[in-house]
C-alpha cells in the first residue's frame, strides 16, 4: 500500500507548472470542474479557465465523462490547478500568427456582441473593430449574434492577448478581384446593365459588376439635364453603353443617353411635311432662326422664310425664347433635318384674308344690282302707267 501510495506519488510529483496533460471531467459544478488526471488527487477547472470568452456556468460548456486535454498553472501538495483555456489558446496563437503571414481567410461565429465592435472564439478572444464589419456603415449589430463571418487577421499580440481580426479586409479583397476582372472585360461601345450606387452634381455612378461608372449629366438624355436625380435614383437598375475605359486609374465613362431612342428616331412619322407645327425659337443666326419642334430636335427657319417682306437680320422679327408657329416645308429624319417656314403660313393667312374680303366684296356688288335693277324697274312701271 505504502509502496503504491509512494508511486502515485512520484507520479505526480513529476508534474510542473506548464506542463500538459489529458483527463477526464469527473464533477462539474456551478464555477469549477474537477479533472481525473490519473492521480490520487483530482485537478481543479476554475470556470475562469475554462475558456476565452465568458461562461456563466460550468455545465453549459461541460460534461461528465469527456476528455480533454489540460495545462497545469498551479501546483502544490494539497493543490492542482488546471487550465482548458490555456491549452486551447497555445495552439489559437500558432494558427493565427500562420494566418497572419499567409494572410488566409478563415472562418469564425460571432460569440458576443459589444461595445465597439463583435467577439469571436477562435481559441483566444478575437475582437472585429465595427469599422472592420462591413464596407458601409452598420448602426446595430445586435444581429450579427450567432452569424458566422470571414475573417482575416489584422494584428496580435501575444503576450497582450490582442487579437485583432477584419471580415472588411476579405470583402475588400473580394471587391479589388472583381474590379480587375470586370476592367479586364469590359470594352467601349459595350452596352450592359448596372445599379446606380451615388448621385452628384454632375451625374451618377453605376456600378456594372464591382467597378462604378460614371454616366456624366450630359449623357444622361438627349435633352438638357438639371440635375441627375430628374433622371435616375439611387438603386435604379440602368442600361448603359461603354464609352471609354481606363484601367490604369480604374474609371469608366458610361451613357445612358446612348442607349435611349435619338429624339429624331421618335419624330420619325409624327412630323410631316405641309404639316403646321409650334416651336420654341432656340438660336437666331446670320442666316435663319431654329426653332426646336420636340425636345431634342430643331428645325432652321431659313431668314428669307422667317417674314413674307425682305428683313436683315432675323433679330427683327424673331426673339430667342418666344412661341412661334411654322409649316413644314421639308423633312429628312436621316440627315437630322427639318426646314420650316413662317412665311408661308403668313402667305396663306394673308390670302385667306384676301380671299374672304373678295367674297365679301362680291356679296355687296351683287346686293347692289339688285337694288338698281328693282329701282329702274319701279321707273319704268310709272312711264308706262
Amino acid at each position: 500500500m505504502v509502496e503504491e501510495m509512494n508511486n502515485e506519488m512520484a507520479e505526480f510529483n513529476s508534474l510542473a507548472v506548464g506542463d500538459l496533460t489529458k483527463g477526464t471531467i469527473s464533477k462539474v459544478e456551478e464555477k469549477q470542474a474537477y479533472v481525473n488526471v490519473g492521480y490520487k488527487m483530482d485537478g481543479v477547472l476554475p470556470i475562469s479557465e475554462l475558456s476565452s470568452l465568458h461562461v456563466e456556468q460550468m455545465n453549459d460548456v461541460l460534461n461528465v465523462g469527456e476528455e480533454h486535454e489540460f495545462k497545469v498553472i498551479k501546483l502544490s501538495e494539497d493543490e492542482l490547478v488546471l487550465s482548458k483555456r490555456a491549452v486551447v489558446a497555445e495552439k489559437a496563437w500558432e494558427v493565427m500568427a500562420e494566418r497572419l503571414e499567409t494572410k488566409e481567410t478563415f472562418e469564425a461565429e460571432v460569440a458576443e456582441v459589444v461595445k465597439g465592435g463583435l467577439v469571436v472564439d477562435v481559441g483566444v478572444r478575437g475582437f472585429i473593430p465595427a469599422s472592420l464589419v462591413e464596407r458601409h456603415y452598420v448602426e446595430d449589430f445586435s444581429e450579427y449574434r450567432g452569424q458566422t463571418l470571414r475573417l482575416k487577421v489584422i494584428e496580435m499580440d501575444k503576450e497582450r492577448n490582442k487579437l485583432i481580426l477584419s471580415q472588411r479586409a476579405v470583402l475588400d479583397e473580394e471587391v479589388t478581384e472583381k474590379k480587375k476582372q470586370t476592367l479586364s472585360k469590359v470594352t467601349e461601345g459595350q452596352v450592359i446593365q448596372g445599379t446606380v450606387q451615388r448621385l452628384t452634381d454632375f451625374g451618377a455612378f453605376v456600378d456594372i459588376g464591382g467597378v462604378d461608372g460614371l454616366v456624366h449629366i450630359s449623357q444622361m438624355a438627349h435633352h438638357h439635364v438639371e440635375t441627375p436625380s430628374d433622371i435616375v435614383s439611387e438603386g435604379d437598375s440602368v442600361q448603359v453603353k461603354v464609352l471609354g475605359v481606363d484601367p490604369d486609374n480604374e474609371r469608366i465613362s458610361l451613357s445612358i443617353k446612348d442607349t435611349l431612342p435619338g429624339p429624331w428616331e421618335l419624330i420619325e412619322g409624327t412630323i410631316k411635311q405641309g404639316e403646321v407645327v409650334e416651336g420654341t425659337v432656340k438660336r437666331l443666326v446670320s442666316f435663319g432662326a431654329f426653332i426646336e419642334v420636340a425636345p431634342g430636335v430643331e428645325g432652321l427657319v431659313h431668314i428669307s422664310q422667317i417674314a413674307n417682306r425682305h428683313i436683315g437680320t432675323p433679330g427683327e422679327v424673331l426673339k430667342e425664347g418666344e412661341t412661334v408657329s411654322a409649316k413644314v416645308l421639308d423633312v429628312n429624319v436621316q440627315d437630322k433635318r427639318i426646314s420650316l417656314s413662317i412665311r408661308a403660313l403668313e402667305e396663306e393667312q394673308q390670302e385667306k384674308i384676301d380671299n374672304a374680303a373678295k367674297k365679301e366684296y362680291q356679296k355687296e356688288e351683287d346686293h347692289a344690282g339688285f337694288s338698281l335693277g328693282d329701282v329702274i324697274g319701279d321707273q319704268l312701271k310709272k312711264y308706262k302707267n
